[in-house]
């Protein structure tokens, strides 16, 4: 892929889109870890000090994406949710409902939840107040769409809600890591089968540890 120089705020974004494209299509290929700035370059066709006239950083870079996966995210999930919680059921129930759900839909998006991992650590390193700030206001944003949707679901959890969405986010970008070991690990795990009880598959994992935090956040009966 080649460009002309961009002279219009049209191209800039278009320029700006390519860029975010691209760096999408490598997620698909590799851990975020593995993404670098002169990769994107090379595959997107424009020299690195031309793709920082758009993003400061790769961070910059894989914050925006996954402010626009976070976004696909909730979309998908508010379906989800209307579809698999039955609000007139017990409040149990409808807890392990969320839970369930919550885990199948993450469990589904690998790139989402490497993100999540990578952005307190990685991510939100390397960038300007302004590129972090922006970020975080918009992640605000995506933190109050869920947590009106799971208080939709259990409204008995109140202002624990937005607790519980953040949580949410944090044990799906943890448990992601052991859940996707590198090469010399799983190598390890085939040598020795009891080593292997470190490896958490992300589903059922998840799901235990979202139904746990429920239950412990919810109202007793």
């Amino acid at each position: 892929m080649t460009f002309q120089r961009a002279r219009t705020e049209e191209q800039r974004e278009t320029r700006r889109r390519a860029i975010l494209d691209m760096a999408a299509a490598m997620l698909d290929e590799m851990p975020v870890a593995a993404v670098t700035l002169n990769e994107l370059s090379r595959r997107v066709g424009l020299a690195k000090p031309n793709v920082l006239r758009y993003f400061e950083s790769r961070e910059a870079v894989l914050l925006e994406l996954l402010d626009r996966f976070l976004q696909e995210w909730l979309t998908d999930l508010a379906s989800e949710l209307a579809a698999g919680v039955d609000e007139k059921l017990p409040m149990a129930h409808r807890a392990a409902a969320v839970a369930e759900i919550l885990s199948r839909s993450l469990s589904g998006r690998v790139v989402l939840c490497d993100l999540f991992g990578a952005q307190g650590s990685v991510l939100e390193h390397n960038v300007s107040v302004q590129v972090v700030a922006r970020y975080k206001r918009a992640s605000l944003q995506r933190l109050a769409t869920m947590t009106g949707l799971i208080q939709k679901c259990l409204p008995e959890l109140g202002e624990n809600a937005t607790l519980f969405s953040l949580q949410t986010m944090v044990l799906a970008g943890a448990l992601s890591a052991y859940s996707t070991p590198p090469p010399s690990l799983l190598a390890a795990y085939q040598a020795e089968p009891e080593l292997a009880r470190f490896h958490l598959e992300l589903r059922p994992s998840l799901g235990l540890a979202l139904t746990a935090t429920l239950l412990g956040v919810l109202p007793r009966p």
